[in-house]
């Protein structure tokens, strides 16, 4: 019997809801504030990753999906979204015309790591990507958007907020935390050890009991900002509490990519991190482009999937029916009419009351319409919520008000 390869998933059932309630959810959000629809391929050159997300990641180091293809190019399976949607942005020459752009994007990422809860080698997500603005409204506008997609699905989850710098800030910090942890080497894991060389940021993110304990007395990034990014930052932090947007700093904070400067943000749930990103001014550049200021983040679609609950109006299907194997064409008829504003399942076949009950619970609904010869003489169909066992009969020409307001009243 063939099986899923470890690490993959079939998606169906309540996770399959969840995750389209969450992609929605957050779609309609973006929209609300200004971004459009992007989606670039799942495959793309190895080498874009190397060069955006970074060799001295986990991503880079341990987890791509890469392989050559037929013409012995070197290709991976995207195991995020921002890469691409830059090559993009510079494929399409937007660069050069200094166009402001907002993208929504979402799908599956690929990362080679060990199968957890939450966390597998085919994973889900949405993000978003800003070009063309650097101010301080615009990196608060985008937190808020990010917060306003947790609190639309339920989650109360807390902001950590922290600031890489730019330039200079971000030189000579890395100067003096390579120095202390040049001095600490020896009592470090071998993950950082390697990452002194590469990117001695990476050593801040590390799980490592001993590391996270050593790093306590490490240096921290604020010693080392100019004035002009401590105001900006200052400001970051003005905006969202004028917004009523509650965070902690965390200096520490650096985010796992290397494409990130200036401000970086997570949303965190027990230790677990939901969303995350930040600022990512230079990756443009990186790539060959104009320099063009960068900001976006990407939120887990199964991280989100496991915690939330699906409310009512997201859940709410309606189930048609008939007594009579001759009303099922009325029935059809006007479950196809309702299907214009609500969701319908229709049943073909004609059974039972009791039947028709047991099957709408199997299907998900909880509203149910049944015709039998009685309700088709009345002109007519017999109502009941299944979840408050409310019964009624609803005249054919009172049935779309009636579910209208049944539905917004939730």
């Amino acid at each position: 019997m063939y099986k899923t390869l470890r690490g993959m998933s079939d998606i169906f059932g309540e996770c399959a809801k969840k995750m389209d309630y969450i992609v929605q959810t957050a779609s309609r959000l973006a929209l609300n504030f200004g971004y459009e629809y992007i989606e670039t391929p799942k495959l793309e050159s190895s080498e874009l990753f190397r060069r955006g997300v970074g060799d001295s990641s986990d991503v880079v180091s341990k987890e791509m999906y890469e392989f050559s293809d037929k013409s012995n190019n070197l290709i991976t399976l995207r195991p995020e979204g921002t890469a691409g949607v830059v090559r993009s942005f510079i494929q399409n020459k937007f660069d050069k015309s200094k166009s402001i752009k907002k993208y929504f994007y979402y799908g599956s990422m690929f990362r080679y790591e060990r199968p957890q809860k939450g966390r597998l080698r085919e994973f889900h997500q949405f993000g978003i990507e800003c070009f063309g603005i650097k101010n301080p409204y615009e990196d608060a506008s985008i937190i808020i958007l990010a917060n306003e997609i947790l609190k639309e699905l339920g989650i109360s989850a807390t902001l950590r907020l922290n600031t890489l710098g730019s330039g200079d800030d971000l030189k000579n910090y890395k100067i003096s935390l390579l120095k202390f942890l040049n001095q600490k080497k020896e009592f470090l894991c071998d993950d950082c050890k390697n990452r002194i060389d590469l990117n001695p940021l990476r050593a801040l993110d590390c799980k490592n009991k001993n590391c996270k304990a050593i790093l306590k007395d490490a240096p921290l990034i604020y010693d080392f900002l100019s004035p002009e990014a401590k105001s900006e930052f200052q400001s970051i932090q003005e905006i969202l509490k004028d917004n009523k947007i509650d965070f902690i700093l965390d200096p520490f904070l650096v985010r796992g990519l290397d494409y990130y400067s200036d401000v970086v943000f997570e949303f965190v749930l027990d230790e677990l991190t939901l969303l995350g990103g930040g600022r990512y001014d230079k990756l443009v550049s990186e790539f060959k482009g104009e320099d063009t200021p960068g900001i976006g983040f990407a939120l887990g679609i199964e991280r989100l999937a496991e915690i939330i609950n699906l409310n009512e109006k997201s859940k709410n299907l309606i189930y048609i029916c008939a007594l009579n194997e001759y009303l099922v064409g009325e029935i059809f008829k006007i479950g196809i009419k309702l299907r214009e504003n609500f969701k319908v399942f229709i049943s073909y076949e004609e059974k039972n009351l009791s039947k028709h009950l047991k099957n709408a619970s199997k299907v998900g609904a909880n509203k149910f319409l049944c015709m039998g010869e009685d309700e088709k003489k009345a002109d007519e169909f017999w109502y009941k919520n299944l979840d408050t066992k409310e019964e009624r009969n609803i005249k054919i020409s009172d049935l779309y008000n009636f579910l209208k307001r049944a539905r917004d009243e939730i």
